[in-house]
């Protein structure tokens, strides 16, 4: 499925009507994806994030519409105001180190070495900023692919 939101939608939508139109909305009344008239992406769809949602469900070969876990997803993201889940400490922790923290940390480094007294040649401060920005960045990197991996699904319907 396209990755554009409203287009993804549309598409969810879509195939609601057309599990409503069948009558295929209960195990027993479940149709295959000739049937119903399905689009050749809807399988592979299934087996990724389509499947997810739960709302269609494979009965031996089958597929029907579950109504009731269609309306606990609306509700669901009725009370979030489509907006998604609130903000997680992984999000705050994100923001909090696109910040410029390798420069803060190697001002406040400068600093307690030049007030302790130790004198180091400049080229040592720029290898301990070097070295600070590279960690930070290593952070960051995991941070995001953590954010990615629990990006809130599925979406408003």
């Amino acid at each position: 499925m396209l990755r554009d939101r409203r287009k993804t939608i549309e598409r969810i939508m879509m195939l609601i009507e057309k599990f409503r139109e069948k009558n295929a909305t209960s195990p027993e009344r479940a149709l295959t994806i000739d049937e119903l008239g399905l689009p050749p992406w809807f399988k592979q769809a299934m087996n990724r994030r389509l499947g997810q949602l739960k709302i269609f469900i494979e009965v031996n070969g089958k597929y029907y519409l579950d109504e009731n876990r269609l309306k606990q997803l609306q509700e669901q993201y009725l009370k979030t105001g489509y907006r998604g889940k609130r903000r997680s400490w992984l999000q705050y922790t994100w923001i909090l180190f696109t910040m410029p923290l390798s420069l803060i940390i190697s001002i406040i480094i400068f600093y307690t070495l030049t007030y302790s007294g130790i004198r180091l040649p400049p080229g040592e401060y720029l290898i301990i900023l070097t070295i600070i920005m590279m960690i930070i960045a290593m952070i960051r990197l995991f941070l995001r692919r953590l954010m990615r991996r629990y990006r809130p699904w599925p979406p408003p319907i």
